[in-house]
């Protein structure tokens, strides 16, 4: 279960790897189209947007998220999402992912752009949740674009459902994530990022 999400830095880069050691060779394939990751990709992904890490209770990184503008078109920030196998069908993905698109429309961005294999079927799912999104083949692969204009998504959860941490305002770095869920009016959910 999801306890936290906080900000990556350069500190991290053991416990991202420890959590890449923990992915199945099939779940890597999917992130990063190979089955092991080395420390300089960690490295990269730091360098390249902003990283979250989705911790569990115990401080153990259940899932990575990162944000960057790496293809260079302006106001497209690419998405990258893994969550540990274990993890997985939970909505610990969507959760990081609601946070990696709440992050990129702060930051100016328009579209959350994301290339992944189009038999990635959880990942299609979670990224037409986000928002309109449009899909182009590239062989075996897809690049998804999501519009991030829009604040109301097709399907899924409400755009509007927002974590509730008790009765403080939550702070930049939340404590432990509760079960409940609250829904609050349209764009004033918080910024709150598989494969």
């Amino acid at each position: 279960m999801l306890a936290s999400i906080r900000r990556a830095g350069t500190s991290d880069i053991a416990r991202i790897d420890a959590f890449h050691h923990r992915c199945s060779p099939a779940g890597l394939h999917r992130r990063w189209g190979r089955t092991r990751v080395a420390i300089r990709d960690i490295e990269r992904l730091l360098a390249a947007g902003t990283t979250w890490l989705g911790l569990d209770a115990t401080g153990q990184v259940t899932a990575v998220a990162t944000a960057g503008r790496l293809s260079g078109e302006p106001r497209v920030v690419d998405l990258g999402l893994q969550v540990a196998d274990a993890q997985q069908q939970r909505g610990i993905g969507t959760l990081m992912a609601y946070h990696a698109a709440a992050h990129a429309r702060s930051s100016g961005a328009h579209t959350l752009s994301v290339y992944t294999a189009a038999s990635n079927t959880p990942m299609l799912r979670l990224l037409h949740r986000l928002g309109p999104a449009t899909q182009t083949p590239h062989g075996s692969h897809v690049d998804v674009r999501v519009q991030l204009k829009s604040r109301r998504t097709p399907s899924g959860p409400p755009p509007t459902v927002s974590l509730t941490f008790g009765s403080r305002p939550s702070p930049p770095h939340p404590p432990p994530l509760q079960r409940r869920m609250r829904r609050l009016p349209t764009g004033s959910r918080p910024s709150p990022v598989t494969a």
